[in-house]
């Protein structure tokens, strides 16, 4: 059986490795900054996770809405608080969101059955 969780990850990773072994200083810069502005900060890195998955949910990126889900659940957010968030971007984004946010829920449920 799959694990969505576990592909997600390794596929992200592969890509990733394949990207930065290009030695592009535009991509470098960009996942750079990335990492950064997801650090503590002013704001917490939670709000800062959420604040992503929102933006991601509003933007349709099915691939960073995994991303932050997954840093959501690390940082111990629980169900409750993530759905609340996605509603909130729902709202703000409308209808054409809902596909986004079923596999949201998907791999949110995938997330806490991979719990070890």
């Amino acid at each position: 059986m799959s694990n969505p969780v576990e592909e997600f990850n390794a596929y992200r990773a592969k890509m990733n490795d394949k990207m930065m072994a290009d030695n592009n200083k535009i991509v470098k810069r960009i996942f750079n900054l990335d990492t950064n502005a997801f650090a503590e900060g002013a704001l917490s890195k939670q709000t800062k996770e959420v604040l992503g998955l929102g933006n991601s949910l509003v933007l349709r990126c099915d691939d960073c809405v995994k991303y932050h889900l997954e840093e959501c659940y690390k940082l111990g957010m629980n169900k409750a608080e993530v759905v609340e968030a996605m509603s909130v971007s729902l709202l703000i984004g409308g209808t054409i969101v809902i596909p986004h946010l079923r596999r949201a829920y998907e791999y949110w449920e995938a997330l806490e059955q991979n719990k070890s």
